[in-house]
């Protein structure tokens, strides 16, 4: 068929016409999302992207956010299947940030070793983490609290380092913390003391964010990304949560003090049941872990009256979710994460804002990677053009904006991380562990590095995980009939499935971008 002619006489192909057509419509459904909130078309939406650490959704962990519940979740949607997909804080925020599984953007564990926040992570990864994109669009980014955990050490660039695409920059070297912390403030070291008035970090980081919305230029949309320290240890509450609930233990079911018979190495060493001395621990920080949470729910709230006050809410998406999930006394296990099971995989994730109707429950899958991808597809980022593993979920909570599939199956990847010498806490245990505490439970070591396919369609919920150890482990577990993960039914499964959920493993390991949301 002969081509089309333009008005200068030039030949157009019929494939230049279409990729032209898709151009065409790919900006117009660009302009519906990033102009929804706005009929005149004037500015493009805000967004909020609240990130707690180590909140778990399985083991109560949203129980005190009752004003983050009403104002996010019961104002938009649920996601009641949102997973990391890979439960520690540095590789986790890694994933966030950049839309990739870790086997690509290379943060393996906490460690500078493992990537975190490594000279090669800043050269490299955090260059095109998804704030870069938003800052070329003229959003005003601001961020606020935890980063990764070896930020601002001496292994990489220092407090000095400020993350490209970050207009203003309040960024807590290191861990967690709630007091006697530092801050890299546009790359300018700023200690902090322990007065709660001047330093809690949590209200810190709200007191500031809620400085910048009142200060910022109303011509360009603007994104926040908050990062509190809660509910991570060391569990300092603000002083007037330190008496909430006094009477509240942790949770007895489920998985709750089960021996781990049929698991890997790490789940059959704790003693069991677990001595009172450990139970008194893991008490003990559970009730903590909800008195630090109270904070937060306050900082939502008052970035909320904050957003309606200078007009901007109803044209503002606010995420909420966490970097993990985390575990108080599962399979005898005291406290953590970094385990394959849903206790460490599962996070709260709650979304409001332009298109979203309120009081949904999703049931779709939701990961972790996802969120850069659809943050850049509602400030109108073309996602062709970005490398991430991850995919929008705009349509799942606001199909009237997009069109959008569901994944049948995810990766969840893990590289273990332990001392090279024994500690000396626990002689006995030898080399290779690490997090020993209590009792001498260790909930990590160098050969807990495992990888898991997870397939979850509304008919199947397996589970099929390999150890990179010497027994070459294998879990496999029917979370529809055992939801709690207590069986390891891998003698039981069929091998044809077997077989089948260790090709898809073996193609998600490799994946890159369209591969890892193709995988059949």
């Amino acid at each position: 068929m002969a081509g089309l002619r333009s008005g200068h006489g030039a030949t157009v192909s019929p494939q230049r016409s279409h990729a032209a057509a898709v151009t065409l419509l790919s900006a117009l459904l660009t302009c519906c999302v990033r102009c929804a909130a706005e009929p005149s078309g004037a500015k493009p939406s805000n967004i909020v992207l609240i990130v707690a650490d180590d909140q778990d959704v399985l083991l109560g962990g949203m129980t005190p956010m009752k004003k983050t519940k009403t104002l996010i979740g019961d104002e938009g949607a649920t996601f009641v299947n949102a997973f990391t997909v890979t439960p520690l804080c540095c590789p986790s925020r890694s994933s966030i940030l950049t839309g990739q599984y870790p086997h690509n953007h290379g943060v393996r564990n906490n460690s500078v070793s493992g990537n975190c926040s490594s000279i090669q992570w800043q050269k490299d990864p955090e260059t095109e983490a998804f704030p870069v994109y938003l800052s070329k669009l003229k959003y005003q980014t601001f961020y606020a609290g935890k980063y990764l955990n070896q930020y601002g050490k001496k292994d990489g660039e220092g407090v000095s380092h400020v993350p490209p695409g970050w207009d203003h920059w309040h960024a807590l070297v290191g861990n967690s913390q709630y007091y006697n912390y530092t801050l890299s403030v546009d790359g300018k070291e700023e200690v902090h003391g322990d007065s709660y008035e001047k330093d809690y970090l949590t209200d810190l980081i709200a007191n500031r964010s809620l400085n910048f919305l009142e200060n910022r230029s109303p011509q360009h949309p603007f994104f926040l990304m908050l990062s509190p320290p809660a509910p991570h240890s060391p569990w300092t509450a603000a002083p007037q949560y330190q008496k909430e609930f006094s009477n509240v233990k942790a949770p007895r079911d489920g998985s709750f003090d089960k021996p781990g018979k049929d698991k890997h190495w790490l789940l059959r060493q704790p003693v069991n049941p677990m001595p009172s001395s450990s139970l008194d621990y893991l008490d003990n920080a559970y009730r903590k872990r909800w008195q630090t949470l109270l904070s937060v729910d306050d900082m939502v709230e008052m970035l909320v009256k904050k957003l309606e006050s200078i007009k901007e809410l109803d044209n503002t998406y606010i995420f909420y979710t966490s970097d993990n999930g985390y575990h108080t006394g599962q399979f005898s296990l005291p406290i953590d994460k970094r385990q394959l099971y849903e206790f460490d995989i599962r996070v709260p994730l709650m979304v409001r804002g332009p298109g979203i109707k309120p009081k949904q429950t999703l049931q779709a899958p939701v990961l972790n990677i996802d969120l850069a991808p659809t943050i850049m597809d509602i400030s109108g980022v073309d996602l062709s053009t970005v490398n991430v593993d991850g995919q929008s979920f705009l349509s799942q909570m606001a199909p009237s904006l997009r069109n959008g599939t569901v994944r049948p199956f995810f990766l969840v990847e893990y590289t273990g991380e332990g001392h090279p010498t024994t500690d000396p806490a626990c002689p006995k245990l030898g080399p290779g562990l690490s997090q020993c505490f209590p009792d001498c439970v260790c909930e990590d070591a160098f050969n807990n590095t495992y990888a898991c396919v997870r397939t979850l369609d509304g008919k199947t919920d397996l589970q099929y995980c390999e150890f990179a150890d010497t027994e070459s482990f294998v879990e496999v577990y029917n979370l529809t009939s055992d939801p709690h993960q207590l069986e390891n039914v891998l003698k039981k499964t069929d091998p044809a499935i077997l077989q089948a959920m260790n090709q898809r493993l073996i193609k998600l390991q490799s994946c890159e971008g369209d591969s890892c949301r193709d995988v059949k």
